[in-house]
């Protein structure tokens, strides 16, 4: 059985919508689960043990949560050389244009040797927040991520 971790931070509901949509995706496949998590909940075995990694942030000040940013600080030395190329996917809310967010989390990602499988999934207050076509996209990012794990290409 493949295992999707997902972890986020939600305070207004936003990201958490976003989370359960792509846990929603990563089940939708076979042979996967998802394991769904707010950030602060998950552990470095969560990050140790999973296949990949999706990480679902609001975007704070033009970047990603501090919730989000701890759970890094925890993980990152504990973790190093044990995650190498793990696969991961982001999703953002944004009241902005949320690619500080995204910069910053790509920005860590690279620290930890992980491997980025697609491009992030924004939901834009400008553009409507999160709506259901945005819960399709996080939807499929689930897929993506639990699919080429459970087929082997990443």
């Amino acid at each position: 059985m493949i295992s999707i971790l997902v972890v986020y931070h939600s305070q207004t509901g936003n990201t958490e919508k976003m989370a359960e949509a792509v846990a929603e995706g990563v089940a939708s496949i076979r042979g996967a689960e998802a394991v769904l998590k707010r950030v602060g909940n998950a552990s470095l075995e969560d990050l140790l043990r999973c296949d990949g990694l999706a990480i679902g942030t609001p975007e704070n000040f033009g970047y990603m949560s501090g919730a989000v940013k701890d759970f890094f600080d925890r993980t990152f030395y504990p973790a190093e050389g044990k995650v190498f190329r793990k696969p991961y996917v982001v999703f953002v809310s944004a009241g902005n244009d949320g690619t500080g967010a995204v910069n910053s989390i790509e920005r860590i990602a690279l620290g930890y040797r992980f491997k980025k499988v697609y491009e992030p999934v924004i939901a834009r207050a400008s553009e409507g927040g999160v709506t259901n076509g945005i819960l399709a996209r996080c939807r499929e990012l689930g897929q993506t991520i639990a699919g080429g794990c459970e087929a082997g290409i990443y």
